[in-house]
């Protein structure tokens, strides 16, 4: 066992942004209180949430997880603007931008990304029945993409070497669309790994509402314009 990551809360925070995510982020939450040795670990929600019952889940989770997570909740926006005021706070050697909607059924995945990450590390996702398919494509673009030097980590799930993170430029809070991949890009493609699970779990929401062509599609888009800041600043129809 690697005894270095034995008290997460000395190495890690989480940064989740959020919106109107109602049960889906307590559900995270809670799988995040399960993890191993994740007791007292800091976890800032920037929220922008409009919504009754989306703001009562946020009240409750800051009841319900009191004593076993540092919960803070601080004003989000857009995901590129929460994660990019949540990473300002963070003061531990690395930072976990995890969205609201990934919940991590593998108890011990926290603990084994901090124990194998270089400098970056995101994590293959399981979704719902008929779409891990389409997943299963998307890691392998990812493979791909490494392979021809550019690191592509999904922001649902990025661990970054805080330093390293804040080396590359951080978030641009003004970007509106694949600011995930924006970022991870500037990580050498040596030093990104992909960590095999089958316990990171994400609705196939994007993939029902767009269709498979359009993100990859945008995916190619965003290949030729991995080093053009503006093309990040518009949101190509994503958000509607």
């Amino acid at each position: 066992m690697n005894t270095m990551f034995t008290n997460i809360k000395d190495r890690l925070t989480i940064v989740i942004p959020s919106k109107n995510e109602s049960r889906t982020l307590y559900d995270c939450v809670y799988n995040i209180s399960r993890q191993r040795g994740i007791a007292g670990t800091r976890v800032i929600i920037a929220d922008i949430s409009d919504n009754v019952t989306s703001l009562e889940f946020l009240k409750k989770i800051t009841i319900d997880f009191r004593y076993c997570l540092n919960i803070e909740v601080i004003k989000g926006g857009y995901p590129a603007y929460g994660r990019y005021a949540g990473g300002r706070m963070v003061e531990t050697d690395y930072v976990l931008f995890l969205d609201a909607d990934i919940l991590l059924h593998d108890t011990n995945i926290i603990f084994d990304t901090l124990a194998k990450t270089k400098q970056l590390t995101t994590v293959t996702l399981s979704t719902d029945y008929g779409y891990n398919w389409i997943y299963d494509i998307f890691t392998f673009v990812q493979r791909v993409m490494k392979y021809f030097g550019s690191s592509f980590a999904i922001g649902g799930f990025q661990l970054f070497n805080t330093e390293v993170y804040r080396n590359a430029g951080e978030y641009v809070p003004e970007q509106v669309f694949a600011e995930d991949y924006y970022i991870s890009n500037k990580v050498w493609a040596p030093l990104f790994t992909i960590h095999k699970t089958n316990g990171a779990y994400t609705s196939a929401r994007r993939f029902k509402n767009k269709g498979l062509f359009y993100m990859i599609s945008l995916m190619i888009k965003c290949w030729f314009n991995r080093n053009n800041k503006e093309f990040y600043l518009k949101s190509h129809n994503y958000w509607n």
